[in-house]
């Protein structure tokens, strides 16, 4: 702490380091400063837990809950799902903005706005599933607190993935907490499908239909208990909120900033959105993994729709669920070694894993089939969520390194990236569910005309495919930002203790 307050007395771009200095300090620095313990990386992780909690019951079940259970037509659906994907998206940037104008506190600058959101977080989440004795409203209800859900989240969310810059100067050791979390997201994606889904399997069993004329398609009356089990499930989601946060508190701490007066000079969040989204590296992140993101939201959307309306796959719902999940928290860490092997661009090639099996799955809809498609779709999508978490700190290194007087930048970084996916996703989820109601989608019932089930293996194949292989290509042609050498580790490490106005 000494020396990083000496150094705030000179420039970190002035620093002399000799050439032998810098692989005889940088060991030092990766061994006291640099590395992280095992217990913080943990904990780091499980503050990402509820997010991915709420989200995977969200993205599974949210829209067959409005569908079929508060049978909401599906163009107001439509105006839900996509209305609380762009609340959340606008709330990035003001995120970004109000945290990079906030004051440092005895908790940090980002811990608070992570502890301040969190009960009111639970509070929406619940109501979001909650089912109001009114009908001529509910659509407006659920507009609300879905909405009021995902910016409540967007406001904790950002401050947290930003904290990973502000763990370590190592990218290694950056990298190393990114899986960590990554492992604990896609753990909590897990426990939230297989805790939810068990707990509302009940609403949607087969027997409702037992009495209803199969042949016409119609709504069929949901039992009085299923509200109750989508209440109750809810409730459990929501308490995962104040246990998670609660560890990330005790088990993380934010790296003080021993330059108070470089605070104050720091860039402008509106300057320094427009120097981001000008960075080509960048650019061509957010751009490729747009359409990577939004084909992953559309297959996990549509996955339980059409297992109901669209196959004979009614009660593999649940196992084919908790297979994709199981197949991405074991296969995360095997990404994380390849990234450290291969590098970052091949390991982008286990995304397009998934685009063959989806198209087979749309054709033959067989339960041993399905299965596989499972399988390797969720080896795709552990490596499509944990790729872009690990080259954006390289971005920023590399934005660092190009703009020697520019602030710490990570909350606009990360703020604007989640901006971009999550617009990119209230887009082709707002369309795709609007596409149900072109289609003739009767909610509440138990068969569906030919239009809908054809519809549906369109989005579940088709769509998903075309921009899985687009945001590829784009990924592909776009330049990969270099890790960061030892001697490059320790000046921007210098660079942050002397300029960066998040830490």
């Amino acid at each position: 702490m000494a020396a990083s307050a000496g150094a705030t007395q000179t420039p970190a771009d002035e620093v002399p380091v000799p050439q032998g200095e810098a692989h005889t300090l940088e060991p030092s620095l990766d061994s006291r400063a640099g590395r992280l313990s095992f217990c913080t990386k943990v904990c780091y992780g499980i503050g990402g837990v509820p997010n991915q909690v709420a989200s995977s019951a969200t993205a599974f079940y949210l829209q067959l809950f409005l569908l079929d259970v508060a049978q909401i037509p599906a163009a107001q659906v439509s105006l839900v799902l996509f209305g609380g994907k762009v609340s959340g998206a606008a709330a990035d940037p003001v995120a970004g903005f109000l945290i990079n104008r906030s004051r440092r506190t005895g908790s940090g600058r980002l811990m608070p706005w992570v502890l301040g959101c969190t009960p009111f977080i639970a509070v929406a989440y619940f109501f979001s599933w909650f089912l109001p004795p009114f009908t001529s409203l509910r659509g407006l209800w659920y507009m609300t607190f879905y909405c009021l859900f995902q910016a409540l989240a967007t406001f904790s969310q950002v401050p947290y993935t930003a904290l990973t810059m502000l763990l370590t100067p190592s990218p290694r050791e950056r990298d190393s907490a990114t899986a960590y979390r990554i492992t604990m997201e896609m753990a909590g994606t897990l426990m939230g499908a297989a805790v939810h889904g068990l707990i509302v399997s009940g609403a949607h069993s087969p027997h409702r239909c037992k009495d209803a004329d199969l042949e016409l398609p119609g709504p069929v009356t949901v039992s009085p208990g299923a509200a109750c089990l989508y209440s109750v499930a809810a409730a459990a989601v929501a308490v995962t909120y104040p246990v998670c946060i609660g560890f990330l508190y005790l088990g993380v701490k934010e790296r003080p900033d021993p330059s108070a007066a470089a605070s104050s000079q720091g860039m402008s969040f509106l300057a320094g959105l427009g120097l981001t989204v000008r960075h080509p590296p960048y650019l061509k992140l957010v751009i490729s993994f747009l359409f990577i993101s939004a084909a992953i939201q559309v297959e996990q959307s549509y996955l339980v729709l059409f297992c109901t309306h669209a196959s004979r796959l009614h009660d593999h719902i649940q196992s084919l669920v908790l297979t994709i999940l199981v197949s991405a928290v074991l296969s995360t860490p095997l990404w994380e070694w390849v990234l450290q092997r291969f590098g970052k661009r091949m390991s982008a090639f286990g995304i397009c894993v998934m685009v063959p099996f989806a198209i087979l799955l749309a054709i033959v809809p067989t339960a041993p089939v399905a299965y596989i498609v499972a399988l390797v779709s969720g080896v795709s999508i552990a490596v499509s969520l944990l790729l872009p978490w690990s080259m954006l700190p390289d971005v920023v290194d590399d934005f660092q390194l190009q703009h020697q007087h520019g602030p710490g930048m990570e909350t606009i970084f990360y703020s604007s990236y989640v901006f971009f996916t999550k617009l990119s996703g209230a887009g082709a989820l707002g369309i795709s569910t609007l596409s149900l109601e072109f289609a003739g989608y009767e909610a509440g019932a138990c068969k569906q005309t030919e239009q809908v089930v054809v519809t549906l293996k369109v989005l579940i194949g088709a769509v998903p495919t075309c921009m899985i292989l687009t945001g590829l290509c784009i990924l592909m042609v776009s330049p990969t930002p270099k890790v960061p050498r030892q001697d490059t580790s320790r000046r921007l490490s210098l660079r942050r203790r002397t300029s960066y106005s998040l830490a």
